[in-house]
């Protein structure tokens, strides 16, 4: 993986390198500081060296390797023929609202959550309807009471972050149970993003794993840009695992799937095949990373208050007992450090208190960081 110790990366060139001057910390965007897996790097490197660079034509072998990986990782077999080739996850997100929704139409989702659910609401005309995550001690948690609620309320779409990000939680079979039922009950398609999934250290569940009520209403999609940090190659899917939903979402375009890379396809075969050790290895330095930053905070941020983690590696930090306002803003001007804002997360302007921070990276980063954090909020 081999992060630097410190000091921006000059040889990358992604937003996360070019969003902010040389002097800020890149906490924000969630891209890991670590290697790309070597099989990987082989892969496009024999792509390029033979001039293999065309369209996208069938590649059967993703749906292929991720049925191996996602039969070893959870026991859910999936129906192979039933995975298709989509640019990214948020273009497959957008189509498949396209063809669930009209303009108007309600679609649920659970603050806080990835900021491009939003987006992705408003890009197809549909209003966002939101019932919160409750936190229960240490741990956010659906509202399955909320959700029915909001399911009688004429929702059309459930969006579903499975992990949740930014919050690290991973959905309980029981929970992800009781939504499909709810789903089948009042006829509401859950599209189940599942990008975070194999970076969780404790047991995750497909929704489309629950049985014949999850595949009556469920579209799962995922990518492997998140957990082997590739986001730049373009290459995502969406799976369905019953004919109902497999029915409603026949009107996508098929281009959809010529839109995506042939170097992402071939990357994202070989990441569920040949690159699970790396993922492997990757959870135990985010488990290890998350350990050091606990550490770090409660030395240097003792007013900050943490959460419990269970996937990914995007930190939720509540800051409100430090009483600043637009924290994040003062952070990015006078600690020289960039994290997201909490508000992103919510459709209104909760969380303004709440940050979240990437530790996918070196430990110096890490510290470095807080430290500065340290200075401009604890004086």
């Amino acid at each position: 993986m081999n992060p630097d110790s410190f000091g921006n990366f000059a040889n990358r060139s992604s937003s996360k390198w070019r969003r902010f001057p040389e002097d800020v910390l890149p906490m924000h965007v969630a891209e890991m500081d670590f290697d790309v897996a070597p099989a990987i790097r082989d892969r496009i490197k024999d792509l390029t060296d033979r001039s293999d660079l065309g369209y996208t034509g069938p590649v059967p072998e993703v749906a292929k390797a991720f049925e191996a990986f996602a039969l070893e990782r959870w026991s859910w077999q999936i129906a192979p023929e039933q995975l298709k080739l989509a640019t990214d996850v948020g273009v497959a997100a957008v189509e498949i609202l396209r063809v669930l929704t009209k303009p108007g139409d309600k679609v649920l989702l659970n603050s806080p959550v990835y900021s491009s659910f939003y987006h992705w609401i408003e890009e197809v005309h549909a209003e966002v309807s939101d019932v919160p995550l409750v936190l229960k001690g240490d741990d956010w948690v659906l509202d399955i009471a909320g959700i029915e609620s909001a399911f009688k309320d004429g929702v059309k779409v459930y969006l579903l972050c499975s992990p949740q990000n930014p919050v690290g939680r991973v959905h309980t079979a029981k929970e992800l149970t009781e939504i499909a039922e709810l789903a089948d009950r009042y006829g509401v398609t859950v599209v189940s993003d599942e990008i975070h999934a194999p970076l969780s250290w404790v047991p995750f569940t497909p929704y489309l794993a629950l049985g014949p009520a999850a595949q009556h209403t469920g579209v799962t999609i995922s990518s492997s840009s998140k957990a082997w940090n590739v986001a730049g190659l373009k290459a995502a899917f969406y799976i369905t695992q019953g004919p109902e939903v497999q029915a409603r979402l026949r009107a996508i375009p098929e281009a959809l799937h010529w839109r995506t890379s042939l170097i992402g396809a071939f990357a994202m075969e070989s990441a569920y095949s040949d690159s699970v050790q790396w993922l492997d290895d990757t959870v135990e330095q985010i488990q290890e990373n998350l350990a050091f930053f606990q550490h770090e905070v409660a030395q240097k941020l003792p007013k900050a208050k943490l959460f419990n983690m269970e996937s990914t590696y995007l930190v939720w930090v509540d800051l409100a007992g430090y009483k600043v306002d637009k924290v994040q803003h003062v952070l990015l001007q006078q600690a020289k450090v960039a994290v997201v804002p909490g508000n992103d997360h919510a459709p209104e302007d909760q969380y303004s208190n709440f940050i979240r921070f990437n530790i996918a990276t070196s430990k110096a980063r890490i510290s470095e960081a807080i430290s500065r954090i340290s200075k401009v909020l604890e004086g």
